[in-house]
């Protein structure tokens, strides 16, 4: 498991800079409002995409894909949507509350008073944060990985009800833009697809 070998990897290694604290974190999810980023994503068959990030908090995010994967993820109004190009369907939908992402999209954060973090430690010169509902551990984790100086989401490993593992890695994360709503409206992306 991927876990075990960082935790081996910290271990092992000197120690460097003072992790970010749970505090820290909160307050950096907290202050955020919208956040655009490119991301690459690497699945535990080793299958790699791209696309870009689209974060409107609290409770929205989207993922385009880019082709020839193409694929849309909208989270908005508590639900995930997974759209598939080749398809007209409906897209696959399932409450966000069973999604690890759920935790760290709700309107105030606030790890150091919640029982979800399984795992905080420094790696790498990173701070490394493990959640997991408490309440529905079956539903998966999600680890977050931050950048100091200033404080930075850098990537997340998403592990799944299924065991699967996903990693999300950003880059040029850019805070504060504006983002239309639509853009987290599931039923205004359905619609522009029946069209």
């Amino acid at each position: 498991m991927k876990i075990i070998s960082i935790l081996c990897m910290v271990l092992a290694s000197p120690v460097a800079a003072e992790k970010i604290s749970l505090n820290e974190i909160s307050s950096y999810f907290n202050s955020m409002t919208t956040a655009e980023a490119q991301f690459s994503q690497i699945t535990d068959t080793g299958e790699t995409s791209t696309g870009r990030l689209f974060i409107r908090r609290p409770g929205r995010i989207r993922f385009e894909y880019d082709p020839p994967e193409a694929t849309l993820v909208v989270v908005g109004g508590g639900q995930v949507a997974v759209f598939d190009p080749k398809s007209r369907d409906e897209p696959l939908r399932f409450p966000l509350r069973h999604s690890p992402l759920n935790l760290v999209l709700e309107r105030e954060v606030d790890l150091a008073q919640r029982d979800m973090v399984v795992a905080h430690f420094e790696v790498e010169s990173q701070t490394a944060v493990t959640l997991q509902d408490p309440e529905n551990p079956d539903y998966g984790f999600i680890q977050l990985i931050f950048n100091d100086n200033p404080v930075q989401l850098h990537q997340w490993v998403v592990q799944d009800n299924s065991g699967g593992q996903t990693h999300i890695i950003l880059d040029s994360l850019t805070e504060g833009g504006k983002l239309s709503n639509m853009l987290f409206n599931i039923q205004h992306e359905m619609r522009k697809r029946s069209d």
